[in-house]
């Protein structure tokens, strides 16, 4: 199942390799639409600069043929003063026009990262579940990169470097028809040599993509298990994976280097032809006095301007490719359609009774069903607690009474209320879930209590954090409710963690609380800690608890025994024991582990000491 979600995970990275995508350009054009003004203004800019720019030549055969040939040196003192006014005034444009793209790239790009994260936020948990941490984070941080380049430095340039084409173009005609015609001469050799260029630069682009997000995604996964890679002894097998996905994306990008080596010294060919031409047409039309001195060089200048932008459009282009080639991966990440959506007219509360129900429910990750004709009725403020084998199915209630995923059979009600009708966010604010690993953010104690609830006291997350036992570690931090927690809480200890994630379930007051193995990876003194906790926390609300260690469930009101997704008993602890069925057996067999357990450990004691 995981090879052949990695299977659809590359297939969906892969590019459609076309040259030119009206569709995405237009699409990509789109987030300018907020800005068209100041895009409108840099474009008028560029107009005006462009048109300086090609005032250059036309002034230096003015001062040959007019001034320095004749000897008319107070003329050409004027000349000079104003080209050098043209020059001051080309830079003085540019200046503004590059400052004025910059700032409106960025705001697009603000603006378009904005939007993938808050996408990001809305997507069903069966999206995360299949897609890779790593080459998700590439959307928001590779993919926008290469979009930001050709929003501050391609998309308004473009504008730049066609204009001077037209511009030049213009001027060479205007000033000598025949010998323009002999420059242009070339222009159809340069089109080829554009046309196959753009053609397989493409393609590279888009491996040169996917490759990094490969990179990404197996950086995250390998950093974030270092202690699984190093204890297990793979440094050298992922250190050798990493060089071939690494290798790949080197391969994608020398190719299109090689391709830019050929594409950029053909052009420069192309262009000392066109100024041979100029040269040797020029020199023959000088001698039939058809074309002067002055005419002759303000050409040389207008064909070594005319190069410029044809070799900085292909810059733009390689920008270009790479930003097309990055948008069809971000628009298709956009594109996924959330599944868990509150309806057109959802029900809302603003407190829950607690009451959860569930009718003939059957669930389904994939094809394989994991729960298969679920009946259960939890009624307001019973304590519910679910035990089995691991991979029953027991998680997997918890989830779908949060609405993470939806059933495919049957339904989940929640005060007599199908959750499918139910508002979202209304619905998951009245609960609050405690993971057996508990998931800490960077930031203070008192953040992740709160967890950017304004509306929160810290004089409530001290009481929280006191009810659960978790006010005495807290205050013996270094700050206090102050204190940073690292990434993922590593600086403090799986209690100390589960004592914050109690906190933080309680702060909020919730009328429905799921204990997901809040107490499976602890020692005994903490356990202990937590047990005193969950008599609180638990205390006049609607709980269910998912647990292996079942000393710690036996007060609940009612214990659901699950077996291959199947409910097969329920009833009190005592009950259950008496009908020695497959909850009795469970039991036994803990109960037997401890008894062989305790005897070790005196052993142990008496050799100690």
């Amino acid at each position: 199942m995981a090879e052949a979600q990695s299977r659809k995970a590359v297939e969906e990275d892969k590019i459609s390799g076309k040259i030119y995508d009206r569709r995405l350009l237009g699409r990509l054009l789109g987030y300018s639409k907020p800005y068209w003004f100041w895009v409108t203004l840099a474009v008028l800019l560029i107009i005006v600069a462009v048109a300086l720019e090609t005032l250059g030549p036309y002034l230096t055969r003015i001062a040959v043929d007019k001034y320095i040939i004749p000897g008319d040196f107070g003329g050409l003192t004027y000349i000079i003063a104003l080209y050098v006014a043209v020059l001051a005034g080309s830079f003085a444009i540019r200046y503004f026009q590059i400052l004025l793209t910059q700032y409106v790239g960025q705001k697009i790009i603000y603006d378009l990262r904005n939007q993938i994260f808050s996408h990001l936020q809305r997507l069903h948990q069966q999206y995360f579940d299949k897609n890779p941490v790593g080459r998700l984070m590439t959307r928001v941080t590779s993919d926008v990169e290469a979009l930001n380049e050709m929003f501050t430095q391609g998309l308004v340039m473009v504008f730049g470097d066609i204009f001077l084409i037209i511009g030049i173009v213009i001027m060479m005609v205007s000033i000598h028809l025949e010998l323009a015609l002999w420059t242009f001469s070339v222009i159809p050799l340069l089109f080829l040599v554009t046309f196959l260029f753009r053609k397989k630069v493409r393609g590279a682009y888009g491996q040169i993509r996917f490759f990094l997000a490969r990179i990404n995604s197996y950086l995250q996964e390998r950093i974030s298990g270092m202690a699984i890679v190093q204890l297990f002894n793979r440094e050298e097998k992922d250190a050798e994976e990493f060089r071939k996905i690494n290798w790949d994306h080197t391969v994608a990008f020398i190719k299109t280097i090689f391709y830019y080596a050929i594409f950029y010294p053909a052009v420069e060919i192309i262009s000392a032809a066109a100024l041979a031409i100029i040269i040797f047409r020029g020199g023959w039309l000088i001698q039939d006095s058809t074309v002067t001195l002055g005419v002759l060089i303000a050409f040389i200048q207008y064909a070594r301007m005319f190069f410029r932008p044809i070799s900085d459009l292909s810059e733009k282009y390689n920008i270009l490719q790479g930003a097309l080639a990055s948008s069809e991966r971000i628009f298709k990440l956009l594109d996924t359609e959330a599944k868990i959506l509150s309806p057109a007219n959802p029900h809302t509360q603003p407190r829950l009774q607690g009451q959860i129900q569930f009718r003939e429910v059957s669930f389904a990750y994939d094809e394989e069903f994991v729960l298969r004709n679920i009946n259960l009725d939890i009624p307001p403020g019973k304590r519910f607690a679910l035990v089995g084998h691991t991979g029953s199915g027991k998680t997997t209630i918890s989830r779908l009474i949060g609405r993470f995923y939806d059933v495919q059979e049957g339904q989940v009600l929640i005060d007599g209320v199908d959750v499918r009708q139910w508002e979202v966010e209304n619905l998951r604010e009245r609960m609050a879930i405690v993971l057996q690993d508990v998931f800490l953010f960077s930031g203070t104690v008192l953040e992740n209590i709160r967890l950017g609830r304004p509306d929160i006291s810290e004089a409530q997350v001290m009481e929280a954090a006191r009810l659960v036992n978790a006010a005495g570690f807290i205050e013996k931090l270094p700050n206090g409710y102050q204190h940073e927690v690292k990434e993922r809480g590593s600086n403090l200890s799986v209690g100390q963690k589960q004592l914050l994630s109690l906190a933080r379930a309680l702060v909020i007051d919730p009328d429905i609380l799921l204990l997901d193995e809040a107490t499976a990876n602890i020692d005994s003194e903490s356990e202990a800690l937590i047990q005193q906790a969950l008599e609180v926390v638990l205390r006049n609300r609607t709980a269910l608890v998912i647990a292996h260690r079942l000393s710690t469930i036996q007060h609940m009101d009612q214990i659901v025994v699950i077996h291959k997704g199947v409910i097969r008993e329920q009833g009190t602890h005592q009950e259950l024991l008496r009908k020695r069925g497959f909850y009795y057996k469970l039991y036994r067999l803990q109960y037997r582990d401890q008894e062989i357990k305790a005897p070790r450990k005196r052993a142990a004691k008496i050799f100690v000491d």
